[in-house]
């Protein structure tokens, strides 16, 4: 049984929260002690039935205000499939919190208030969602019920929302139109809207393909050089790590990087065995035909595909720290085992997430967005994040409080 990552986003009181209550709750995937907690809650909705977004409101600020700030992560499953969502926070403040969630998500959903079609914060969440390359969008237009279920609304916003789509590139995209109060096309088939002729929401997640991603190019850090130096393993050299895209067969030919030495698979080990090939998500042990300099941070790439290699690299930026972006101190790029010395060489622009404007920046501070221009202490070998998002991305870390600084998604070497 597959897991499906997703997340959802939306504007205050677009009703996030109670969507996913609904879903667990229509599911029967509430605990019993999570059932009496919910049902001894005073927080009532204006119909006298029980608030289900008290299911994910996990902190007392979001309970006494009614909002989200901070991810929730909530688990269910149906006999199709097992789910893990993400609720992420709506409020512009939060807008690092929001890309924390989606950022290892597989499809999104947006919610839309009926009452108010497609507004500021729809675009800015439909940006990062383009802006992180989530693949699948389910756009729910949410309070269907206070707009009496309404074919016409459902169409105009379904109309102003394909434009914004259509300019953020965005590919897979699905209408649904809900009530998560009253629980119509959630789990079950509305019978309110006869006029739709779709699924519901839960029937689309559990037939939607979000089958891993593998671009074609085998590309594998090395966490760990294995050496025993014991009796029995003497000649014993393998290079462990977990594939992050493509797949890796018996006798290719391999490149290591940042060296561009080269050599062939003779062997795969998973765990007790040695299959022939070994793909994206498989944490392997390869060994090469010839005793080469390896160690960790270094990449093994198929020879016939290679990533880029540069030490000045354009970036697409997000910035969340309370201290703001200071081009004049050395911060620490994490780029999947490696570790190196990075500077913010330039700041291109940023981002209004408002309107997509593109603006002219000096410095980024908390939950900006914008593009950059980093020059690294040692060339890292990258993907353009559109092309291969498992090698395309990087972390930003204070070295003086080696606290995570800011997400980066590489878009093109400008040596």
């Amino acid at each position: 049984m597959n897991i499906l990552k997703f997340f959802t986003a939306g504007s205050v009181d677009d009703g996030k929260s109670t969507l996913i209550g609904r879903l667990l709750y229509d599911t029967d995937s509430i605990l019993a002690d999570q059932l009496e907690a919910l049902q001894a809650s005073n927080r009532k909705n204006d119909d006298g039935t029980i608030d289900l977004a008290i299911l994910t409101d996990g902190l007392r600020a979001e309970r006494e205000q009614g909002i989200t700030i901070d991810v929730a992560y909530k688990y269910f499953q149906t006999d199709k499939r097992k789910f893990i969502i993400a609720d992420t926070p709506g409020h512009i403040q939060y807008t690092r919190n929001m890309v924390t969630g989606a950022s290892t998500a597989k499809l999104a959903i947006i919610l839309i208030d009926s009452r108010n079609g497609v507004v500021e914060q729809t675009i800015r969440h439909s940006y990062l969602v383009s802006l992180l390359g989530i693949q699948h969008v389910v756009v729910c237009l949410n309070k269907m019920d206070m707009v009496s279920y309404s074919e016409t609304v459902f169409e105009a916003i379904t109309a102003k929302y394909k434009e914004l789509a259509t300019q953020l590139k965005l590919k897979e995209v699905t209408f649904i139109p809900v009530s998560a109060l009253k629980g119509d096309n959630v789990v079950n088939e509305s019978e309110n809207m006869p006029w739709y002729k779709g699924s519901s929401l839960l029937h689309f997640l559990e037939s939607v393909d979000v089958a891993d991603e593998d671009y074609g190019l085998a590309r594998m850090p090395v966490q760990w050089v294995i050496r025993p130096q014991t009796e029995a393993l003497h000649d014993y050299r393998g290079y462990a790590g977990r594939i992050l895209s493509g797949t890796f067969h018996v006798n290719d030919r391999v490149t290591v990087l940042p060296s561009g030495n080269s050599s062939v698979i003779e062997r795969i080990e998973i765990f007790d065995q040695e299959p022939d090939q070994a793909h994206t998500g498989q944490s392997v042990t390869l060994h090469l035909k010839d005793d080469i300099d390896i160690s960790r941070g270094d990449v093994l790439v198929n020879s016939d595909h290679l990533p880029q290699q540069a030490q000045l690299i354009e970036a697409d930026i997000c910035w969340m720290d309370t201290r703001p972006l200071d081009d004049s101190i050395t911060y620490l790029l994490q780029h999947n085992s490696k570790l190196t010395k990075c500077k913010i060489r330039e700041i291109i622009h940023k981002v209004d997430i408002n309107t997509l404007e593109e603006q002219e920046a000096y410095e980024f501070k908390l939950n900006d967005i914008g593009r950059v221009v980093v020059k690294t202490a040692e060339p890292l070998a990258f993907d353009i994040y559109a092309e291969n998002k498992a090698n395309g991305a990087a972390i930003l870390i204070d070295s003086r409080t080696n606290l995570t600084v800011a997400a980066l998604m590489f878009r093109a070497s400008v040596e």
